[in-house]
């Protein structure tokens, strides 16, 4: 049965969608921009923008009781693929052991302008 999820620490969809979606034991999460849920700002620089999507990834996980750890599938899109190493170094202490499978790729823009843009895929 489909359950959408909603937290109240990460920043509410910008557009008409949820935040997640579980459905028999995989919970997909949307695409998380670098915004702060308590203060609607967007975070700035690389680095802060990743730590606040991956943070967000895991405020929405954690309401509905999963963990970094159970993320199968990331997707990262950065719209300057030079900041690859940047965002990686960040990333990289989210996830420390069994890291996800995941896909980096360079787009044109993001909406409201952010570096980065993450989505994840968990799986109990």
């Amino acid at each position: 049965m489909k359950k959408i999820i909603a937290s109240p620490n990460a920043p509410k969809a910008v557009g008409p969608y949820s935040q997640a979606v579980e459905n028999n034991g995989t919970i997909y999460v949307s695409g998380q921009l670098p915004i702060d849920g308590a203060t609607g700002k967007m975070a700035e620089g690389i680095e802060e923008q990743t730590r606040q999507s991956l943070t967000n990834i895991r405020y929405i996980l954690e309401e509905a009781g999963y963990a970094l750890t159970d993320v199968a599938k990331v997707t990262v899109l950065l719209d300057d693929i030079a900041d690859f190493a940047a965002m990686n170094g960040v990333y990289a202490t989210f996830y420390t052991e069994q890291m996800p499978a995941r896909v980096c790729s360079e787009v044109a823009k993001l909406p409201m302008g952010a570096k980065v843009e993450i989505d994840a895929i968990a799986v109990k």
